[in-house]
């Protein structure tokens, strides 16, 4: 199976399931000088589902990043953010105020997954256009989701399996 049906069924299975929770964040990314915003939705599982570029923080930045993130995967059950005045507005706007969840500590899985991000950006010596920048955040969220790196839950076996598995169900992408 492909991909992208294979996520398919995973979010239709997750939508069904009652602990469907989005993690909001974001982080400011240095773009030829210039400071802009990167917003990112994590589910419970930990897995990027939305990645956008802004240049600025305010209350329509993140109704932007929040109404392309729920057209894209639906509605989840409960948002978590940090306490980020413009997300709580936003979420007003659409009617979601009270399924907001904020607490010291709640938004690590958000925090966390800007780590590949940065480690990688540093190795890229930043970027320079804002276009480049959307571009590589929403690729490198598909191919970081793709190859999870959950070495603590698995045997050595099984890593191995499922790592040669997703390298040749990537090849097979890269060639199609």
């Amino acid at each position: 199976m492909f991909a992208a049906e294979i996520r398919g069924k995973r979010v239709e299975a997750m939508r069904a399931h009652r602990h469907w929770q989005w993690h909001l964040d974001e982080v400011y990314v240095k773009n030829n000088g210039v400071t802009h915003y990167l917003w990112r939705a994590v589910d419970h599982e930990v897995e990027v589902l939305e990645s956008v570029v802004t240049k600025t923080r305010d209350r329509k930045a993140a109704l932007k990043f929040l109404k392309k993130a729920m057209k894209r995967h639906g509605s989840p059950e409960a948002i978590v953010t940090d306490r980020l005045r413009s997300n709580g507005a936003a979420l007003k706007d659409l009617g979601r105020g009270d399924d907001r969840e904020m607490g010291r500590w709640l938004n690590n899985r958000a925090e966390n997954s800007h780590l590949p991000f940065r480690r990688r950006e540093r190795a890229m010596l930043r970027f320079r256009r804002m276009h480049t920048l959307q571009k590589f955040a929403s690729v490198h969220a598909s191919v970081h989701n793709h190859f999870p790196m959950e070495r603590h839950l698995q045997s050595r076996n099984t890593y191995k399996q499922t790592r040669a598995a997703a390298l040749a169900e990537w090849r097979g992408l890269l060639v199609a």
